[in-house]
């Protein structure tokens, strides 16, 4: 009986880049940070209050990622990623609107979609590239859109909760596209370099060895002791 091909549709490209989104959001900052169960289509993609921020990918497929911060959520994502930097708290900014707040959210948004790039250059086969992402401070909603026409384009929204329950939105706009596959192949192995260099250490930590130098000297001084209990009992 043959097997049915698998499938990839753009929600499903749309799950790696929420994917990307918890991942890297959650990482840097040392929280949690959740994606909805639940998509909702919609008709056009938009930058909204307070902070927005927008890139274009074209390559494979064409398509627009955008993500609007609310105030308190651009703060906490941008405070909990500067402490876990070192950064002292005294030092971080208060207010949305500073330009370290959107530099700091820019170059998020410029990790999330490297990690997002990463999986789908890898898991689907092909190639795209991301245009550098503009970070926008606005009080009024802006429709964003990019100048080529997408090839049936599809337009999502998803909702994201952090840590401390302050919610975000992801808009994302592409080519309805699907990616079938018609042979097995082996996708290269994801690993974050963070877990390998914390499991390198833990390594060390569980089953330190002694260099050589440190045994000899070990049992230098273990023949001293004894020499020493020796010369006490007179013998």
């Amino acid at each position: 009986m043959n097997k049915s091909p698998e499938i990839v549709t753009s929600d499903d490209i749309l799950l790696k880049l929420c994917h990307s989104v918890s991942h890297v959001l959650s990482s840097t900052t040392a929280s949690q940070i959740s994606h909805a169960a639940m998509v909702q289509s919609i008709t056009r993609t938009c930058l909204k209050p307070d902070l927005g921020c927008f890139s274009i990918f074209d390559g494979g497929f064409s398509g627009l990622v955008v993500i609007n911060f609310s105030a308190p959520a651009a703060i906490e994502i941008y405070r909990s990623y500067m402490q876990q930097m070192g950064m002292p708290e005294a030092e971080l900014a208060f207010s949305h609107t500073s330009d370290e707040v959107g530099d700091v959210m820019g170059e998020l948004m410029n990790q999330i979609l490297g990690d997002f790039i990463s999986k789908v250059n890898k898991q689907l086969q092909t190639s795209i590239h991301q245009s550098q992402p503009k970070m926008l401070t606005i009080n009024k909603e802006l429709t964003i859109s990019i100048d080529t026409n997408l090839d049936e384009a599809v337009a999502r929204r998803v909702s994201f909760r952090t840590q401390n329950n302050h919610i975000f939105y992801l808009e994302f706009a592409m080519d309805k596209t699907e990616f079938i596959k018609l042979d097995e192949f082996d996708a290269e192995d994801e690993f974050d370099p963070d877990d390998l260099l914390a499991e390198h250490g833990n390594k060390h930590e569980s089953k330190p060895e002694a260099s050589p130098w440190t045994q000899a000297a070990n049992k230098e001084m273990a023949g001293d002791d004894a020499d020493d209990l020796l010369n006490e009992l007179g013998i």
